[in-house]
């Protein structure tokens, strides 16, 4: 191979890292990868709350996605995960926990742990963070991999419909499966002065991005922000 053909080669192969297409087992700088991301996919897209442009900056995304995907951790995008379920695009991660406004020493329930990077993320800026995964199999990793990772996050294995009552109620609620209606034992463990925000509609298609908040005599209001598609909440909730 001549030096003008090297030359190409190795440019091309750049590219292809720069675009998260290389081969997995390239080395790859996933710090730079990161600020990266919180620049050109965040920041630049509206998320401006310095909490949780830090926080996204700091969770090591690559940990929570399968190795052979591993490559495409910091693009813009969700990614399977197994068992059907994915881990969210960074941005909607992001935009999730910007809008629920989640100050240190809250306490957070999150209703489908799946990978845990949104758990992590929540950790990371601080909240006393309580996840509840329906798949046994993703309950069980999920716990060893935040542990690995050096994340606090109380896990159970169940239906999130229900909650997680003996640990109710809670300042902030997330839930990242999509849903047609709103589970009433969430609404009642959320504190007055609380949110909650989940993916609203129609589950076989796209939802909006729904917040509600709960007001101190306990009224709740709702808005929108936008279309997403998550995948279908399971559970109790399929029997309504």
């Amino acid at each position: 191979m001549n030096k003008s053909s090297a030359r190409a080669v190795c440019q091309v192969s750049l590219l292809l890292l720069f675009w998260g297409w290389a081969t997995p087992g390239w080395a790859i700088d996933w710090e730079a990868r990161r600020t990266q991301m919180v620049v050109l996919d965040l920041a630049a897209r509206g998320i401006w709350r310095p909490s949780v442009l830090a926080a996204m900056k700091t969770v090591p995304r690559h940990r929570f996605v399968p190795k052979q995907l591993r490559h495409l951790s910091y693009a813009d995008r969700p990614l399977p995960i197994g068992e059907g379920q994915t881990i969210s695009q960074p941005y909607v991660v992001a935009l999730m926990t910007q809008l629920l406004e989640i100050d240190e020493g809250m306490k957070v329930l999150e209703v489908g742990t799946g990978s845990g990077y949104q758990a992590a993320v929540l950790a990371e800026l601080g909240a006393e963070t309580y996840s509840i995964e329906i798949r046994p199999n993703l309950a069980s990793e999920v716990r060893k991999r935040l542990r690995a990772v050096g994340y606090k996050v109380k896990v159970k294995q169940g239906d999130g419909y229900n909650g997680w009552l003996e640990h109710a109620p809670f300042d902030r609620i997330i839930i990242t499966a999509a849903a047609n209606h709103i589970a009433r034992p969430l609404l009642r463990q959320l504190k007055p002065g609380g949110k909650l925000i989940l993916p609203l509609g129609n589950v076989r298609y796209y939802q909006n991005l729904t917040l509600i908040e709960k007001d101190s005599r306990g009224k709740t209001s709702s808005s929108q922000h936008g279309q997403v598609r998550f995948v279908p909440m399971t559970g109790r909730v399929q029997s309504f």
